[in-house]
């Protein structure tokens, strides 16, 4: 032992593309924004990508991870949520839905830290029953250029525990958003005109869901809380 601190594991799922280039190469690619393990290592964690895989592999997957972050990226499949496509819903991404809802799955059934980022949180509110506003106006700048917008936490939840402000701006980037909450979630954030921009599950496992994009942004205390959870986890689990 050399008597430094472990680093916790933080998983971050990612992107799935047809064509990606790099250098003189263009193939089908699994990619992640760099500003996603940055976060997680400003935030003193140890990031790991997570490509999508058999579903069947997930809880093997959470089982070597102290902490899960679903990322951002496409439109969740509208009857995954028994809901009919709108014509302004972007094309599926059936292979991500699948396995990110099954590392959701996974890490709610372990009780493993896990953070889900605009998509991310949708996934995790359809995980759990609820369903989602597929067009929402005012929540994207234009197409690829992120905006900000203020959040208001909600008194007495997680996510004000770990960003106490009494508003925030926050990086944004999204046309849908959560319409009925899912099993047992809270609203734990709002925009201004209501929007929930964050759920989270109350009790001791930390399980929270984010609207906007924290890698984009310099703002570390969401990830820090996250990070925090994982080390407690894993140093639980080293007890046994």
């Amino acid at each position: 032992m050399n008597g430094t601190v472990r680093r916790p594991l933080i998983g971050v799922s990612t992107y799935l593309e047809a064509e990606a280039r790099w250098g003189v190469w263009t193939l089908p690619a699994a990619l992640l924004p760099a500003g996603y393990p940055r976060l997680v290592q400003a935030a003193g964690g140890l990031a790991a990508m997570v490509p999508p895989d058999d579903p069947a592999y997930a809880t093997d997957v959470v089982a070597r991870l102290d902490a899960v972050v679903v990322a951002g990226g496409p439109d969740v499949e509208p009857s995954r949520y028994g809901a009919p496509r709108d014509a302004r819903t972007g094309p599926p991404a059936t292979e991500r839905d699948a396995w990110e809802l099954a590392l959701i799955e996974a890490a709610l059934a372990t009780g493993t830290p896990l953070l889900g980022i605009c998509r991310g949180m949708q996934l995790l509110n359809v995980a759990l029953g609820g369903t989602l506003i597929q067009h929402l106006d005012g929540h994207a700048v234009a197409r690829g250029v992120f905006g900000t917008h203020t959040v208001t936490p909600v008194p007495g939840t997680r996510y004000a525990s770990a960003v106490p402000d009494a508003s925030t701006d926050v990086p944004t980037y999204h046309h849908q958003a959560v319409d009925v909450l899912g099993r047992n979630l809270i609203a734990s954030a709002h925009a201004a005109d209501g929007t929930i921009e964050a759920v989270e599950l109350p009790g001791p496992t930390w399980t929270l869901g984010v609207q906007w994009h924290p890698e984009m942004g310099t703002d570390t205390r969401l990830m820090e809380s996250l990070v925090q959870a994982a080390s407690r986890t894993h140093a639980d689990s080293s007890i046994l």
